[in-house]
């Protein structure tokens, strides 16, 4: 497929941190994309929160399979705007690699506690830390040594950096927008989840059809359209066909919206969007909306029912009171763990431990560390 003038054109990347031989056959994006696919932090997404724990059930999204759906929209927008397919399934495939057990949760307490002692915990910048210090697969370097693009669009797809408060990020041009590739991540991220998460809360039988045609528009005009073809349809069925016409809507407007944004900025190339002030992907202001009025209604639908809330309390409890236990005891990590806490601060060992882990592996160091009954009572503030 030929790239449209502002694709990101692999023949002109920044390169990577360690030069490689160029392969016969694969460009440096796709051989990013299947660096990421092959670490071992790819594949600890499997057993990774999305928003229903296993404890709850084992039979909706985690955060490896959210990943996947997220990639496969990224690669359907990115294709109709002409972009670099490659570089935007990479960016996909990398963007929750950093994320804790028990998601968006986890890594709030482990900014807390972070916080204690004058750091933080960015899932972002940790995924960043994991691909360059922590995945160590091969001779001649360490990390997986990937390309400036895929680095920069790590840390750059979801918000801005200041150089000022984050100096060690200076070398990926924090006052420049990232290409577009990096820019669709968040925008498909969101159509993925939010679609995801209404799919997932009424398999459980948490969300009621009705309430959700009534305070979510974009899902009301599609069910309406499906239940006037199929009115004898299984309601499960119409809501399936609803749902997937609501993803279809967000995705076509992501496009059609972005291509009106690159018409009107006259950007004409990678670099000419680098300096435009403001990013181009982007919803137009009408679905812009009503995506906002989807996402009220799953926080205030299911993310915050009380089935949800009290697994994600239970959960973090956990968390907080193994990253607790680590700190008053360093050596009972693993022994790598235990030597690095005598050199580098112990509270940054013992998040990058813990944040590595798997929701079960964490469930079971507690077990075995603090006793059978993981306290279930809210994290200490």
């Amino acid at each position: 497929m030929q790239l449209a003038p502002y694709a990101t054109d692999v023949r002109h990347s920044r390169g990577r941190r360690y030069p490689e031989t160029a392969h016969s056959y694969r460009n440096d994006y796709a051989r990013d994309r299947d660096r990421v696919v092959h670490s071992r932090a790819f594949r600890r997404l499997e057993a990774k929160t999305q928003v229903f724990t296993t404890r709850f059930s084992d039979h909706f999204r985690n955060r490896l399979t959210h990943t996947l759906e997220v990639t496969q929209i990224a690669r359907t927008v990115a294709g109709a705007l002409g972009l670099n397919t490659d570089l935007t399934e990479a960016l996909a495939l990398v963007h929750d690699i950093g994320h804790p057990p028990f998601g968006h949760a986890g890594e709030k307490q482990l900014d807390k506690r972070m916080r204690e002692h004058g750091g933080r915990f960015n899932h972002n910048l940790h995924a960043l830390r994991i691909v360059e210090q922590f995945e160590q697969r091969y001779l001649d370097h360490p990390g997986l040594n990937l390309t400036f693009e895929v680095r920069e669009g790590i840390i750059k797809h979801s918000r801005d950096y200041s150089a000022a408060e984050f100096p060690v990020l200076g070398e990926y041009l924090l006052e420049e927008r990232p290409p577009l590739e990096a820019q669709l991540i968040d925008l498909v991220d969101e159509i993925a989840y939010n679609t995801a998460d209404l799919d997932d809360g009424f398999e459980a039988r948490l969300l009621d059809l009705e309430q959700l045609r009534e305070e979510v528009p974009v899902f009301e005009a599609a069910y309406r359209e499906v239940d006037r073809t199929h009115p004898d349809g299984l309601q499960k069925l119409k809501f399936n066909e609803a749902l997937k016409r609501v993803l279809d809507r967000l995705a076509t407007d992501l496009i059609e919206n972005t291509r009106v944004e690159l018409k009107a900025s006259g950007a004409k190339s990678v670099e000419e969007i680098r300096r435009l002030p403001k990013r181009l992907a982007s919803f137009s202001p009408h679905m812009a909306e009503q995506n906002g009025r989807l996402k009220r209604f799953l926080f205030s639908r299911l993310y915050s029912h009380p089935a949800i809330a009290d697994d994600r309390t239970r959960s973090i409890a956990a968390l907080d009171e193994l990253f607790r236990f680590f700190l008053e005891h360093p050596e009972r990590m693993p022994e790598h763990y235990a030597l690095l806490a005598k050199e580098e601060p112990p509270h940054v060992v013992i998040c990058d431990y813990v944040a590595g882990m798997t929701d079960h592996f964490l469930l079971r160091q507690c077990h075995e560390l603090l006793g059978a009954q993981v306290s279930s009572a809210t994290p200490t503030p």
